[in-house]
């Protein structure tokens, strides 16, 4: 392997790149240079994103059977939902420390633009625990099963972005580019499917 191929192949190098964005939003909301709204949108944002590349992947190697590129991202999947596990963390933290009042996060989060949020937080929680060989191990057929519930925990990001946002645009456009490469993936393996028989 060359030294090239060594980089890319290093996981500490990805873990870099995909925390640069975290630690300088946190870092700009600690001394005021982001206020709270920026930093909250920010890193919903990036977590959608990471969360839509995760699930991309396998469109990806579809569209693209003879690139190595989507076989690079598919060896880095769990890598990619973790980083947005972390940034929907960051998200949820900053709610939090900005609401500060139990009983004011319970009153909003009876609002569909916000108990959408927290139920996708916590399948992100879910999947984020169990994306380990250990727990491929112990859940086995169970495991595969449990993290199809991705799917609807991207439908609830979506739903929480494009009503809790100030413009639902950009939520809508995102949600029509996962929704675009999600059927492609279906139309692909049931064609697939049709030539095996």
């Amino acid at each position: 392997m060359n030294p090239s191929q060594r980089l890319l192949s290093s996981t500490w190098l990805l873990w870099a790149v995909l925390m640069i964005p975290a630690l300088w939003m946190l870092n700009a909301w600690r001394v005021g240079d982001l206020f709270y709204g920026e930093v909250l949108h920010l890193s919903g944002e990036w977590s959608a994103r990471l969360m839509m590349v995760t699930m991309a992947i396998t469109p990806f190697r579809l569209m693209f059977p003879n690139a190595h590129w989507p076989n690079w991202l598919l060896h880095r999947r769990r890598h990619f939902g973790l980083a947005a596990f972390i940034f929907a963390l960051v998200h949820t933290v900053v709610y939090i420390d900005r609401k500060r009042d139990l009983s004011l996060i319970l009153e909003e989060g009876a609002t569909f633009a916000i108990w959408t949020g927290w139920i996708a937080f916590v399948l992100f929680a879910v999947l984020a625990i169990t994306s380990n060989d250990v727990s491929v191990r112990v859940l086995q057929r169970t495991w595969k099963k449990m993290h199809r519930y991705i799917y609807l925990a991207a439908l609830l990001v979506f739903a929480h972005w494009i009503f809790a946002a100030f413009d639902f645009i950009l939520g809508l456009i995102h949600l029509v580019i996962l929704l675009s490469l999600e059927t492609y993936r279906l139309w692909k393996r049931g064609k697939l499917e049709n030539y095996a028989r």
